[in-house]
């Protein structure tokens, strides 16, 4: 008799899904069917073992994922997953504090602010204090409290080593004030609190750990200090934990994840069972044996042999260019051959790179040969000047003590309130002992009656204005719909003549406010306060689509994907780029003399890797321009990792002239794993080539193409490659060829 629920597993899966009570730590390699295995479990507790969905909690890292593994599961048990908790780390904190608010000095209406706004409290903590920014950068700051809270430590618990440790503390103290008079927390502040929350209070910690009979964590190996303390409370009772991850996936260190946390599993529960997922369902087995002979130089770590039933598949390729441009172009001429004879579309392909500034070559590569391509990590949706607009006024009606909300949209659009009306405003609620919202809401209410009218003076009647506003938005809240809100309140202030000049722009910004409200529209039943903290719990990754890329009617309108290696994770593509292999840029400058960072970077190449299912291109440039100059750069150490049988080399290098004393210089590589050498030549100096990498030529007998690159030989003849755009590659002899530079 088949069973729909186990049938499909593999052998090591159907052990994780099945495994029995207790603590199960799974290590699940890239590819491995790591949401199949975590979603399986969930089904099986609650159809196989009777477990009430009301007892379980299920915590993930993005909200995408939590949606995906409730679909799954419905999908699998065919009933509603009524009672259970479900969703990110952030959310599961939020409701267990909403719940527990009497014991917090919040109100459990408190909102949360997002990275702008705590850094901007951050900056006005700074300024209370009278210390100076340029001194202690905000940013960097805020970077200290957070990994503070990640620990655990409050200000108080804060070690004082140095000036900057004080300063740290102090600004922190300072800036839990300001989101208390705020009532509101930070992301941090809802691991943070959950945590101490369940440390202090026993009854509480009890209450939850009874409830729970069985805890699920994905991606476990993403966890901070907090996150594990939190799990390890909430699975004290039942003693059923099952967590899913990966040490060799760990890439948000600078974050506060801590790899370690999966040894700490296993010292703090010995006699958990552990089981590997080996078996890829993703890569070819070429790119599967690169990673693992990459990821193997890092030590404390669990060792996997990743496997797949693909075939070897291709040879990665790597490709030495002479300089970030060359590198450029054979990404765009590689895509673009492929394009011409169909034999891939524009969104199997995705080009990665360790920091965001190395996309603008490569953008302009794309925009040059007309290559549609979609870039993540641009300005977020919910970073825009419109909609951040739009929330904050929805947060100033769920919680008027929100100063910072209050301060972005009372001169929103302009009404004459300028920084001396709103100095005043904050003045008196100072002295009033409340929030500057409750000032104004008394003066909307009251008008010349309220007790702050003479004492805030001519511009009273501006405050009361928007007070007025305020209020009524308050009192319409729980008597019409969400969107009859959202509606009303832009029809209050006139933001759409505000926002639309009727331009380009004009329309793109009053289209992002649209979209916000069909957002808007999904929590009519939930409400403001659940549509609020949806907003503010959202991340990165829950911006990208599946793949990496929305899936079009029509897949020939599909896009390249340009991305950062820390957004590649949990995505995959048919073929992947990554450039910029070079000493200093992969692995970064800034772990050189950290080994911890430089395995972490090591990790972050093997996530790359992984992301491939058939082909790797692995590419790196000899120099690349540095404000007018050259930089010269050493091949990544992780290339040497890999072995030559795994790779094609391609790309020769042309001259360089690095020494002016030197007659001339070349590069030669032997091979991938062996280093560049020089080769000095006693002849004269060879001319200069008049065709560079990256320039457009025209040839009358194949017309346009792009100089990929450029060799002058020992005679002084020289040759180029190039790309055109009517048949292709191209090698020519200089002298014959007769190429007209365009540009």
């Amino acid at each position: 008799m088949t069973d729909p629920l186990l049938d499909s597993l593999n052998p090591r899966q159907h052990q994780a899904v099945t495994a029995g009570d207790g603590q199960i730590l799974v290590l699940a390699g890239p590819g491995s069917g790591k949401t199949r295995v975590l979603t399986r479990r969930l089904a099986y507790l609650i159809e196989r073992k009777n477990i009430p969905a009301y007892d379980i909690i299920a915590v993930t890292f993005t909200n995408k994922a939590a949606r995906e593994m409730e679909n799954r599961v419905v999908n699998m048990v065919q009933r509603s997953l009524e009672g259970i908790w479900l969703g990110t780390f952030h959310a599961m904190c939020a409701r267990l504090l909403r719940r527990e608010a009497n014991y917090l000095p919040y109100k459990s209406n408190f909102v949360i602010f997002d990275a702008d706004d705590q850094e901007a409290l951050v900056k006005r903590a700074i300024r209370d204090l009278k210390i100076d920014e340029k001194t202690h950068r905000p940013a960097g700051v805020h970077a200290a409290i957070s990994a503070a809270k990640n620990d655990l430590l409050l200000p108080a618990d804060m070690p004082i080593r140095t000036y900057r440790d004080e300063v740290v503390a102090r600004v922190y103290t300072r800036y839990q004030e300001l989101l208390q008079t705020n009532n509101a927390v930070d992301f941090d502040d809802l691991l943070l609190l959950a945590a101490r929350l369940l440390q202090e209070h026993p009854g509480v910690a009890e209450k939850y750990a009874r409830r729970f009979q069985h805890v699920l964590v994905d991606e476990f190996q993403d966890t901070n200090l907090a996150q594990y303390e939190l799990l390890k409370q909430l699975s004290s009772y039942h003693r059923n934990i099952f967590v899913v991850g990966d040490e060799d996936q760990s890439i948000y260190r600078w974050r506060g994840a801590d790899y370690r946390n999966m040894q700490r599993f296993e010292k703090d529960f010995p006699q958990c069972e552990k089981i590997l997922l080996e078996q890829n369902y993703r890569s070819t087995q070429n790119v599967l044996d690169a990673a693992r002979q990459v990821i193997d130089r890092n030590r404390n770590r669990t060792p996997k042999h990743l496997f797949t039933e693909k075939g070897a598949g291709s040879k990665l390729i790597q490709f030495t260019a002479v300089d970030e441009v060359a590198e450029a172009s054979f990404v765009v001429d590689t895509i673009q051959q492929y394009l011409a004879s169909r034999r891939a579309v524009a969104s199997d392909f995705a080009v990665m790179y360790r920091t965001n500034a190395q996309s603008r070559i490569i953008e302009e590569a794309f925009i040059h040969a007309r290559i549609p391509y979609r870039l993540i990590g641009a300005q977020r949706f919910y970073g825009r000047r419109e909609v951040k607009d739009m929330i904050a006024f929805l947060r100033l009606v769920e919680n008027p003590a929100d100063e910072v909300s209050l301060l972005r949209v009372i001169a929103v659009p302009p009404r004459g309130i300028g920084e001396k009306t709103i100095s005043g405003l904050q003045a008196a609620a100072f002295r009033a002992g409340i929030s500057a919202g409750e000032v104004l809401l008394d003066l909307g209410r009251k008008g010349p009656d309220s007790a702050y009218w003479a004492e805030i003076g001519r511009s009273a009647a501006l405050l009361a204005d928007f007070g007025s506003l305020l209020d009524q938005w308050q009192s319409l809240r729980d008597q019409i719909s969400l969107i009859s809100l959202f509606d009303r309140i832009i029809a209050d202030v006139g933001y759409e003549p505000y926002i639309n000049d009727m331009s380009e722009e004009g329309n793109d910004r009053w289209e992002n406010v649209q979209e916000l409200r069909r957002l808007a529209y999904d929590f009519q039943e939930k409400g403001l306060t659940e549509f609020l903290q949806n907003l503010a719990l959202v991340s990165d990754q829950d911006t990208i689509p599946a793949n990496g890329i929305e899936e079009p009617q029509d897949r020939s309108q599909g896009a390249v994907t340009l991305l950062t290696l820390h957004a590649a994770k949990g995505l995959e593509f048919n073929q992947v780029f990554i450039i910029g292999l070079d000493e200093g840029l992969l692995p970064h400058s800034r772990s050189r003399d950290d080994p911890e960072e430089m395995a972490e970077e090591r990790r972050l190449f093997y996530v790359g890797m992984t992301r491939a299912k058939n082909q790797l291109y692995l590419l790196r440039a000899e120099r690349r321009s540095s404000f007018g100059s050259w930089d010269y750069s050493e091949p990544s150490r992780f290339l040497q990792d890999i072995s030559d049988d795994l790779m094609l080399v391609q790309g020769k290098r042309s001259v360089s002239r690095r020494d002016s004393r030197l007659d001339d210089m070349r590069w030669v590589t032997t091979g991938v794993s062996s280093t560049p050498r020089t080769v000095y030549k006693t002849t004269a100096a060879l001319p200069e080539s008049k065709y560079k990498p990256g320039m457009r030529v025209r040839s009358a007998s194949f017309g346009e193409g792009l100089i990929l690159e450029s060799k002058i030989d020992s005679d002084g003849e020289e040759t180029v490659d190039v790309h055109f755009e009517s048949v292709g590659f191209k090698r020519l002899l200089a002298s014959l060829a007769n190429l007209e530079i365009l540009s």
